[in-house]
């Protein structure tokens, strides 16, 4: 696979726009049958470091990436039913941090790979989602300038 340019071969003799690729794990997700509970169990056994209440903790790198903005990368536990995940049946989902979004999505599209067409946008990001050969949904996720607002801002 040629990441740096286009690349033909993979696609049939069509030549696919480079991709930015991805530039880090931008969170682990997977299903629990209670996940206030066992967010709890993380926080206390592994000092995760989950607030009261939360499903979810959040760990900032020391050093900023390329662009300047915080490393950050979130742990998450879903409720059991999540559609979140997709239609499948994983328990899992990982989230892949990567620079250009729409970049990816459409060098994905040009592969083949079944994307999604929905994107959603908050003040965490640009999120959009496809599917690897064995069916597992992942996410992509392009943080916002500056990185994730911090509770009170």
């Amino acid at each position: 696979m040629d990441r740096g340019g286009t690349n033909g071969e993979a696609n049939g003799g069509q030549a696919r726009p480079a991709t930015p690729g991805v530039a880090g794990i931008g969170g682990v997700f997977f299903k629990a049958r209670d996940p206030a509970a066992l967010a709890a169990w993380y926080r206390e056994h592994l000092g995760l470091p989950v607030a009261e209440g939360a499903l979810h903790a959040m760990f900032t790198a020391a050093a900023p990436d390329a662009t300047g903005a915080p490393l950050q990368t979130v742990w998450s536990a879903f409720p059991a039913k999540t559609g979140y995940f997709g239609a499948g049946v994983a328990q899992l989902m990982v989230n892949y941090r990567v620079s250009d979004l729409d970049a990816m999505l459409e060098w994905l599209r040009a592969a083949g790979v079944p994307v999604d067409e929905r994107i959603d946008e908050s003040e965490f990001g640009r999120f959009g989602w496809a599917t690897d050969p064995e069916g597992n949904r992942f996410e992509l996720w392009e943080p916002p300038p500056g990185g994730i607002p911090t509770p009170g801002e």
